[in-house]
């Protein structure tokens, strides 16, 4: 990956067991709802960009739930990994939905923290802040990302948060396609719900770089955040996040563990010097 620029117009826990006994209560309280209900409601409240197979899954109630979000299925599709990684996440017991292009839309990412997914795995380009100056038209390079969606950006949509700076204009290149690009302030203040103690991976660039990003998913919920401190390879990124995974999700080892290993494994991106961090520090989960 390139290092990617999103632009921008403004300026600048609950543990394992209150989870389970959540769910508990979901599943007793499901199971009082007639097929032709519960039908219904999905016909009625299924969110954008959903999978159907998500919420009919014939998983038991309460099992973990992952999502892989794939919006670099655009520009480096790689069924490998994806089949790798979901056959992983499956044998550790996790529901796995699946997103793919131009399915990672806005209305996908504001409602992610609804889905009480455990793992959120986000292989999409991921691009430095350029904040913009409305007056001189100047931009400031931040050092913290944006998250690419698939959605072409167009200047009827989403306006008032791509002015007031949760959205930006997101491109791999100077004139290349244009996306929507999620900021931070989109994932603190733009987003439905609350994320339950989940684990986010971070596979674009850059998402380490500072934890601005990173601690805008802590403030949503999440427990954990994994990305790089540098600009990273798709190539790189897809094997290094199958072995994260392997350590994560069949070794389970603990994810400051899982994170040494992998480095010790494929090193840093060759081209990019980048390495793959684990945020908040000092964790040992």
């Amino acid at each position: 990956m390139s290092r990617d620029r999103v632009k921008k117009a403004d300026r600048p826990n609950d543990g394992p067991s209150a989870r389970s006994q959540r769910r508990r209560r979901r599943a007793l309280a499901a199971a009082a709802l007639t097929s032709v209900i519960v039908a219904a409601a999905l016909l009625i409240f299924l969110p954008p960009g959903q999978p159907l197979r998500s919420l009919v899954s014939s998983g038991s109630p309460g099992a973990p739930r992952a999502a892989i979000v794939d919006q670099l299925d655009l520009t480096f599709p790689n069924p490998g990994f994806i089949r790798t990684a979901t056959d992983m996440l499956e044998q550790a017991g996790y529901e796995v939905d699946y997103y793919r292009g131009r399915e990672v839309t806005v209305e996908l990412y504001r409602n992610l923290p609804e889905q009480d997914y455990d793992v959120v795995i986000l292989r999409v380009h991921s691009g430095l802040v350029a904040e913009v100056d409305e007056t001189t038209g100047s931009e400031t390079l931040t050092d913290y990302v944006s998250l690419f969606t698939g959605e072409s950006y167009t200047d009827t949509k989403y306006v008032e948060e791509v002015r007031e700076g949760p959205l930006g204009i997101a491109s791999s290149y100077e004139g290349g396609p244009e996306y929507f690009g999620i900021g931070p302030t989109f994932i603190e203040s733009h987003m439905n719900g609350e994320f339950d103690d989940t684990t986010i991976i971070l596979m674009g660039c850059d998402g380490l770089r500072a934890e601005r990003t990173a601690n805008a998913f802590l403030s949503r919920g999440a427990a954990m955040f994994i990305s790089w401190d540098k600009p990273v390879s798709a190539t790189h990124t897809d094997k290094a996040t199958e072995r994260l995974l392997r350590h994560l999700y069949v070794d389970q080892h603990p994810a400051p563990e899982a994170v040494k290993q992998t480095m010790a494994e494929v090193g840093p991106d060759p081209t990019f010097d980048s390495e793959l961090l684990f945020y908040p520090t000092g964790e040992t989960r």
